[in-house]
């Protein structure tokens, strides 16, 4: 049973982490390609 529970958290950890992970590189990846060319820096 306990078994159970810690492997249904690290199961959680290996999905949300990368999740997260994916999140910000599309933010990244929109300030990149987007935002930025839009506003030179010079």
């Amino acid at each position: 049973m306990i078994l159970s529970v810690v492997w249904h958290f690290w199961l959680g950890v290996a999905i949300v982490v990368p999740a997260i992970g994916l999140v910000i590189a599309t933010i990244i990846g929109y300030v990149v390609k987007v935002s930025k060319p839009r506003y030179p820096s010079n």
